[in-house]
């Protein structure tokens, strides 16, 4: 009887994705590419979506001119490319019109990819019906995505349910996207083994990051139990935070009785030489070096490990203030290490009381951003949830998606509280059809749709981003930073330990004499402007102004376009820290609201 295969999807996309900011350059994808062909083992390379296309607006390059040249090696070669897409979201982090993600499967299958993994965060079937639909209508291979988690709700019965109303949709593919590593590898192949007994047709892929070390054991579990394609990584981006080193999986396949391909070893070597030359050319400025290292600790919480560098941010931005608290209640201060792990501690505790939102981009943000507000709120002697930011409030009422599981009773009479009422609807109802409107702009500007219509499709999809592409403030913005961070680093960064500076402002004096206030925390790093287009400092709010929760009371101007400060809650501004025009760092706080 003939050896059952496994086949590989190298993630180069997502690898990157998975350790900093930035994709390589499309001078760089079509030198790596034929050596990743040249390696001879995998059968399928994931090539763009996620961020792939908004980070190449942001240093100023053309993404569809990278989709194009960087998949075109592969299918030369007869390897599958494939994107991944977040479903309502498509390719960005906020809902998008039905047009513009239905144009978005006809674009990117122009381009050159064939197969389409979409997710929905919540794993709301909803979502994902016009991702399926629009997939294999533009001709691509429809693959819907599992978003994977561990709980009393996430049963291998719920998942086994939701593939069959996604296989009713028309899914060619299911994909298993343990985004966070926490899948227990039973349970994982339970739910593989329920998808080939009740669909046998159906291809399934296993994506599993390394973070908190289960995804091999994950692996040889779903192999066993009849996936057919395990998403791999190759040095020195793998392990980690990122995934497992095809190496190690080729071996332990092969050791267990399946057939697998031989790996060119010279080819993988100069794969893993020019992945480390991006590193050190510019990409490995933008890389937490402790992405590259695996913590249990991750196995409570849930959290992806990408998040542990803007995590570690935010509670050393929060570590004055909360120490400064600590004293005013003759309290012992506390470590960063002791903050993390209270931290970790208060996600166990959200999570569930949230309704269990698997803990993917931008659901994962929301749950930590909340625990982090309850911590400094009960450390200051205030109760749980006196703050949750307005994105929150979405995903609690139901505006994003139905959440996996029920919500505390304490969350839902803060909401009638509030008068806020819950959504029961299509979250994709809320978002009417824009493509009209965006062939207006192009047309105002001057501008060519492009090839297969690619370029409206970018700005629709990511409009500050692409004007700021087509201006050429981008590529300056970008040259900018990089620059400023060649000069503070006089290496690159890699190869050093991370340093994160304590916030400018004077955070702990205003606590001791605030003790109820809430801070207000800078959303991104970037220059601080109350007002837009003033600079005179004195425009900067007015200590007693009242603000409203969700109300935007100013802006931060990143490297990419403007982001907004909101008011997390009702009350009256009693300090502000940052003046117009001041650099901010994530997670600076800036002011208080009372």
């Amino acid at each position: 009887m003939a050896k059952r295969e496994i086949k590989f999807s190298l993630v180069y996309r997502d690898m990157w994705q998975s350790s900093g900011r930035y994709q390589p350059r499309v001078d760089q994808l079509v030198r790596v590419a034929p050596a990743i062909v040249d390696m001879g083992c995998f059968d399928r390379v994931e090539t763009n979506g996620g961020a792939f296309e908004q980070v190449n607006l942001l240093y100023g390059e053309n993404p569809n001119v990278s989709v194009r040249k960087w998949t075109a090696p592969f299918h030369k070669a007869g390897i599958q490319t494939h994107m991944l897409e977040r479903g309502l979201n498509a390719i960005r982090m906020y809902p998008v019109p039905a047009d513009v993600r239905e144009l978005m499967f006809k674009v990117k299958k122009k381009q050159g990819t064939d197969i389409a993994r979409s997710f929905c965060g919540l794993n709301d079937h909803r979502n994902l019906k016009l991702s399926i639909e629009f997939a294999k209508k533009g001709g691509m291979i429809s693959q819907a995505a599992l978003s994977i988690t561990h709980s009393p709700v996430h049963t291998v019965d719920y998942y086994l349910k939701l593939v069959d109303q996604l296989v009713e949709y028309g899914t060619d593919e299911i994909c298993l996207k343990d985004m966070a590593g926490i899948g227990r590898p039973t349970q994982l192949g339970q739910i593989v083994a329920g998808i080939k007994k009740a669909h046998p047709e159906i291809k399934v892929q296993y994506h599993g990051h390394t973070g908190p070390g289960f995804s091999p054991a994950s692996m040889l579990e779903v192999a066993r139990a009849g996936a057919d394609y395990l998403d791999v990584a190759v040095e020195p981006l793998s392990w980690g935070k990122v995934h497992p080193d095809v190496i190690t999986i080729q071996q332990m396949m092969r050791a267990d009785g399946f057939q697998v391909k031989d790996i060119n070893m010279d080819a993988y070597m100069e794969v893993r030489r020019l992945t480390q030359e991006f590193i050190d050319d510019f990409l490995g400025y933008w890389i937490n070096p402790t992405n590259s290292q695996m913590t249990s600790l991750l196995v409570g919480c849930g959290l992806p490990g990408g998040m542990m560098g803007s995590m570690m941010a935010d509670l050393k931005g929060f570590q004055g203030a909360i120490n400064a608290a600590q004293r005013a209640h003759g309290r012992p201060e506390m470590s960063l290490d002791t903050l993390m792990v209270k931290l970790f501690e208060e996600v166990e505790y959200v999570w569930p009381r949230l309704g269990y939102p698997p803990l993917v981009t931008p659901f994962s943000q929301y749950v930590k951003n909340t625990a982090l507000m309850n911590l400094f709120n009960m450390l200051n002697d205030k109760p749980r949830w006196t703050t949750i930011d307005k994105d929150t409030w979405g995903m609690i009422l139901g505006n994003m998606g139905q959440l996996p599981g029920q919500l505390a009773p304490e969350i839902v009479a803060l909401a009638k509280e509030k008068g806020m009422e819950f959504s029961t609807g299509n979250p994709q109802d809320n978002y009417p059809d824009e493509l009209p409107k965006f062939r207006a702009m192009m047309d105002e500007e001057g501008w060519d749709y492009g090839e297969d219509d690619e370029e409206l499709f970018e700005l629709a999809m990511h409009e500050r981003q692409y004007r700021d592409y087509r201006s050429g403030i981008a590529k300056e913005r970008f040259n900018t930073e990089l620059a400023e961070l060649k000069a503070k680093a006089g290496a690159p960064i890699v190869v050093e330990r991370p340093v994160v500076e304590m916030p400018k402002f004077p955070v702990e004096e205003y606590v001791a004499k605030y003790p109820k206030a809430t801070p207000v925390q800078c959303p991104v790093k970037g220059q601080l402007l109350w007002e837009v287009d003033v600079d005179d400092a004195s425009k900067a709010p007015i200590v007693g102004r009242k603000v409203k929760a969700g109300e935007v009371i100013g802006h931060v101007q990143a490297f990419y376009g403007m982001e907004d400060i909101v008011a997390a809650v009702d009350g009256l501004f009693v300090a502000v820290l940052g003046k117009q025009g001041d650099k901010v760092d994530k997670a600076e706080i800036i002011a208080f609201i009372q």
